[in-house]
């Protein structure tokens, strides 16, 4: 059994084609099958089910592959000291981000952590929570920008930020005569709200406690798709959503007067670099979180955690 033979499986695990493994893995197709077929030989197991497209693992070649990207990751692990040993900076990063962040936290750091650690490759995946904390947990991606708590045992949070929920309001709107809203001056039946499997929805859904009251209407016959569409269907028709702060960063002084903030204390989100508690890339994840912290605004980092709204 050899790293590479791990690597091949594990390849072949993350693209679901043998054609597909080779490539990414900088081989031919032919060495890829040769060398994992010697290795379910020396195993005496058949680690994928060929007869199956795409192709998938064995039962018992899930356990396998999963111990495989836990062994490469300790082999990453003795990579990483002799890094450290050379105050050297460097590797790649698989970093899965939330949709209803990432068009809003990127661009703040993105272009100077790069210019900062240039022998950094950053492969960032926009993704959904539940992805990005499965992938975590396969070792498929190496830390998320997500919204926490996530209650999952087998991952590590790092707080970066909490971020203000703010109401943006058209100006037909009752709330637009308001300084300041509380959620239960909503009106649910004007609220906007984006569709389902995005966490940011539950967040709004827990602020204004729609769970135990979805009224019928206007508000749920049409969930968008993200935050700028939410943000257009205000601009364009009588009705209120809820937006996070970062997305007013990049408002006109027209859209600006269509902010409304929560009477204090504000509900905010939490947000966190999440990583995988056996994680090796330590040093990375400390440059990362401490770039992203130094570029917020410095509203954003002054945030208080009094009133954390649940996923």
């Amino acid at each position: 059994m050899t790293l590479v033979q791990l690597e091949y499986i594990v390849a072949v695990d993350t693209y679901r084609h043998f054609a597909t493994a080779a490539d990414k893995s900088f081989v031919t197709q032919p060495t890829l099958s040769m060398q994992i077929q010697k290795l379910e030989e020396e195993l005496g197991v058949k680690i994928f089910d060929r007869s199956k497209q795409p192709v998938v693992p064995t039962e018992v070649g899930e356990e396998i592959i999963q111990q495989a990207r836990l062994l490469l990751l300790q082999a990453q692990g003795i990579k990483e000291i002799i890094s450290n040993k050379q105050g050297e900076i460097g590797g790649e990063l698989r970093l899965g981000v939330i949709p209803t962040l990432a068009p809003y936290l990127l661009p703040l750091f993105l272009k100077g952590f790069l210019e900062k650690y240039p022998k950094v490759k950053l492969r960032i995946i926009e993704m959904t929570t539940e992805n990005i904390a499965k992938d975590l947990k396969r070792n498929k991606l190496d830390a998320g920008l997500l919204v926490t708590p996530l209650q999952e045992t087998s991952l590590k949070e790092h707080v970066l930020f909490y971020e203000e929920l703010v109401a943006y309001v058209s100006k037909s709107n009752g709330l637009y005569d308001k300084k300041y809203v509380l959620p239960k001056d909503i009106d649910l039946q004007m609220l906007w709200l984006l569709e389902e499997g995005h966490c940011f929805r539950s967040q709004i859904l827990n602020l204004c406690e729609l769970r135990s009251a979805l009224p019928d209407g206007k508000a749920f016959e049409y969930e968008a798709g993200s935050i700028e569409t939410l943000r257009r269907m205000v601009e364009q028709d009588n009705g209120v959503t809820i937006i996070p702060e970062l997305a007013t960063l990049d408002l006109s002084p027209k859209q600006q007067k269509l902010v409304r903030y929560f009477d204090a204390p504000a509900p905010v989100r939490e947000v966190s670099l999440v990583t995988h508690r056996d994680f090796v890339k330590k040093r990375l994840v400390d440059v990362l979180k401490a770039e992203i912290v130094a570029c917020l605004p410095q509203k954003v980092k002054n945030n208080k955690k009094d009133r954390v709204v649940n996923i």
